[in-house]
């Protein structure tokens, strides 16, 4: 059984390594903030003290972090991934970044006889937590079947993009639609419920309706209740849509629902709505519709 390095132990993250910690696999794992987790070790996961001290204790090394610049201080420096991977080790990232970012960490370290893929994960905390969030993977084909079993115990449905970035390409491109997608939720309830229908009611309707899909309707109840915790909050959101603009701006692709959506998650922010999940975009668009939440 082959030692596999965790780096990142955060909502997503600790999940997954969860997942793997279950599935059997020895994991060694790294998290800023220690503390949070102690489930994990619990649980039977070894601690190192580094991104480093996993990469050269793991045969494969994981890593989700929450945007570029986290990142590159998990994976550069001394203490940093890159500097302990070894020949024929494989680094799997599974952050959502930018792509240029990620295709120049795999050149460095192919440059180190290592192999690295891009392996985003679509989907909740509950769909991961049930193991069917689905996986999409950028690299080296062969290195990718060779650890497709891996990957499968952590979701159930794993597909292979193409060369290094294809897969964070996809991830952004899926990404986008979760706002549009929510925001159309969004104006139907308000409309149906100042037309005198209760929300309750008019979000039964919806989620029974074609309409519905698994992205809007695992938010649904947060119409009627907020979660305790953000699965997604608005800060990950935007900086998933900044992604997509930027994207593409590059490549002449004009994405009209992306810069609505866009500025409606700013006004979330403007509104201190910044750490709650994205579903607080029916709270804006409610004030502005003269309801009081």
């Amino acid at each position: 059984m082959v030692t596999l390095g965790y780096v990142g132990l955060g909502k997503m993250g600790g999940r997954v390594a969860k997942r793997l910690l279950d599935a059997g696999y020895s994991v060694i794992g790294y998290n800023r903030t220690k503390s949070k987790a102690q489930e994990l070790l619990d649980a039977g996961m070894q601690w190192g003290e580094t991104p480093r001290q996993v990469a050269e204790a793991a045969d494969i090394t994981f890593s989700m972090v929450t945007n570029t610049t986290a990142f590159h201080e998990i994976f550069d420096g001394q203490h940093g991934i890159l500097a302990g991977l070894e020949p024929g080790k494989i680094y799997v990232d599974m952050s959502t970044i930018g792509i240029e970012a990620s295709k120049e960490a795999a050149k460095r370290v192919a440059a180190q006889g290592a192999h690295m893929l891009d392996t985003p994960v679509s989907g909740n905390l509950t769909t991961l937590s049930q193991g069917n969030a689905s996986l999409m993977v950028g690299g080296d084909e062969a290195v990718f079947q060779q650890i497709k079993p891996i990957l499968q115990a952590i979701g159930s449905k794993v597909d292979y993009v193409g060369a290094n970035g294809q897969a964070l390409l996809m991830k952004v491109a899926i990404n986008l639609s979760l706002p549009i997608q929510f925001l159309g939720l969004c104006e139907g309830i308000l409309l149906a419920e100042k037309g005198g229908i209760p929300r309750e009611t008019a979000l039964k309707v919806w989620i029974n309706s074609a309409l519905s899909s698994p992205a809007t309707a695992h938010r649904a109840a947060f119409l009627v209740e907020k979660p305790e915790e953000a699965w997604f909050d608005v800060n990950m959101m935007q900086k998933d849509m900044l992604l997509a603009l930027d994207l593409g701006r590059t490549l002449e692709v004009p994405l009209l629902g992306v810069a609505l959506s866009n500025e409606l998650l700013t006004a979330a922010r403007a509104m201190g709505l910044a750490k709650e999940d994205f579903a607080c975009m029916f709270e804006v668009l409610a004030k502005l519709a003269g309801l009081n939440e």
